[in-house]
């Protein structure tokens, strides 16, 4: 079988390009506007926002991944008396939009922006989600203006939100203002001198007030798939700094939007049931098998802190507490009579507090109603009539579509991974062993299991390569948790998009 590898851990833009292809017609995934959205969409563009609120004195910035044209987001900074302003501007999509025309109708049937390896498949027409709506430098731009007041621990004290024309001066990237925290960069002019002290600053503060309430952030290495001169490639990747400061001002506007809309028993929250002790009482136990400290006076958010993802105990933690939360949805206000339950039910588990996703309307559906749900409670307007009917439909409309486009987007890593490993049979690699599985089963014919008495011996479990960068099946003897060993790649499922190795015959634990 030829290798379509560019290189040792490369896949081509075409044998890629192919592969999801297929996947996108298999699973029905929108590609292509009507003609009718797309006229909607070329007239919306020419709207006048002159009328609206003018905040373009406050001199925003936007801080998004290098290259991107979708900026939902822009930020602003200020330290005061008393503690700090956050000022945080937001695409306005409504103006956009016409309420129950063709490409409201679209956007229904998308749900969300898909970003794979070659390229994006946008929840808007580009005309509007990178141009008229996108919150690009230099330019006026239609926003919804959130105001938050803390104070010098950082706790929110009250929030607003207002409709209004904003004007970013300056694009920014995470790796950027990275850089310049690190001290080999500067910020542009044309960017607040005390952006990257503030971000910080605040971010620093809202990290400790997650670990006060019981918030839960995994910083486990993330898999992302990067773009080469001819190919792919796979990379593990922890996030930086700066990302995590950053994310800790859309959490922020998050949750206040969500006590804006459980206040007003109106709008859209983004659930999750909590943890349950017993399986908070099984991460401990897995964290004293692996030989990792957790006191019993030290919390699960503080323990968390204090791991350090590059060791390999660390590493097998993190992997294990990847799953103690599932079963993430929407949940519309008012509640229906037969659906409600417990308070605990409003709440999302993992950020330990009510949420709401309103801080990115051009990659999301559910954003655009979310705003404008909080500007009306905030300013004392009635809700449109666009907003109150679709309210109780989002929660099946986004569910769908993030079961559809998770599918997608793990099936093409799947395929990525595929391809870089294809034709490498019998390869060594070296890996760490991340979680161990039941015995190894093959099944023959009819389901049956076949095995030999070889097989019977054989753990299964699942590793963590470096190079290239992805998670795999094993299967071996004795698999050592939480160690580096040597396996050889044993085949490769290109349909299913996995891969299956075995551990070296002989081989011991890597130091």
């Amino acid at each position: 079988m030829p290798k379509i590898a560019l290189r040792a851990n490369e896949a081509t833009r075409l044998a890629v390009s192919d592969a999801i292809s297929v996947l996108k017609a298999n699973l029905g995934i929108p590609i292509e506007f009507s003609p009718q959205a797309l006229a909607e969409a070329s007239e919306a563009t020419h709207i006048d926002i002159r009328t609206l609120r003018d905040y373009t004195d406050i001199p925003f910035v936007t801080l998004d991944p290098e290259g991107s044209r979708d900026l939902d987001q822009a930020v602003f900074l200020e330290e005061t008396t008393d503690g700090f302003t956050v000022y945080y501007a937001i695409a306005a999509l409504h103006l956009f939009v016409k309420p129950n025309g063709a490409l409201d109708k679209e956007l229904r049937e998308r749900g969300q922006s898909v970003y794979l390896p070659d390229g994006t498949i946008p929840l808007h027409p580009r005309e509007i989600s990178e141009d008229a709506a996108s919150l690009l430098p230099a330019v006026d731009r239609p926003a919804y203006v959130w105001t938050h007041e803390l104070d010098r621990s950082g706790q929110l004290l009250r929030s607003q939100i207002r409709l209004g024309r904003v004007r970013s001066r300056a694009q920014l990237s995470y790796t950027q203002v990275q850089a310049i925290v690190d001290g080999s960069d500067k910020l542009p002019p044309e960017a607040p001198h005390s952006l990257v002290y503030l971000l910080k600053t605040i971010g620093e503060l809202r990290m400790r007030a997650e670990i006060e309430r019981g918030g839960i952030s995994l910083d486990l290495p993330e898999q992302r798939i990067e773009s080469t001169d001819e190919g792919f490639k796979l990379v593990f990747r922890e996030l930086t700094a700066v990302e995590n400061w950053n994310a800790q001002i859309s959490l922020l506007t998050g949750m206040a939007a969500a006590a804006m809309m459980t206040k007003g028993n109106v709008g859209l929250l983004r659930i999750l049931p909590p943890a349950h002790d017993a399986d908070v009482e099984r991460l401990r136990r897995v964290a004293n098998a692996l030989g990792l400290h957790w006191g019993q006076r030290t919390s699960y958010p503080e323990f968390l802190h204090t791991l350090d993802p590059r060791d390999g105990a660390a590493l097998v933690f993190l992997d294990q507490a990847a799953g103690l939360f599932r079963g993430a949805g929407y949940l519309s206000l008012p509640e229906r009579e037969d659906t409600k339950g417990e308070p605990d039910r409003r709440v999302h588990g993992a950020i330990a507090a009510e949420y709401a996703h309103v801080t990115a309307p051009l990659r999301r559906l559910a954003d655009r109603y979310g705003l404008e749900v909080c500007r009306c409670l905030c300013e004392g307007d009635p809700i449109p009539e666009w907003v109150t009917e679709m309210l109780p439909q989002l929660p099946l409309i986004m569910n769908e579509s993030n079961r559809r486009v998770n599918t997608l987007e793990k099936r093409a890593l799947g395929a990525v991974e595929g391809l870089i490993l294809q034709g490498r049979e019998g390869e060594e690699f070296t890996a760490t062993v991340i979680e161990l599985k039941d015995k190894y089963e093959q099944k023959g014919q009819k389901g049956k299991v076949t095995q030999s008495a070889e097989e019977e011996s054989l753990q299964r479990g699942k590793i963590m390569l470096g190079e290239p960068a992805l998670e795999a099946t094993v299967y071996g003897e004795n698999l050592p948790l939480g160690e580096k060993i040597s396996v050889v790649l044993d085949q490769v499922d290109l349909v299913k998009g996995k891969s299956y190795f075995r551990t070296v015959s002989g081989a011991e634990p890597l130091t």
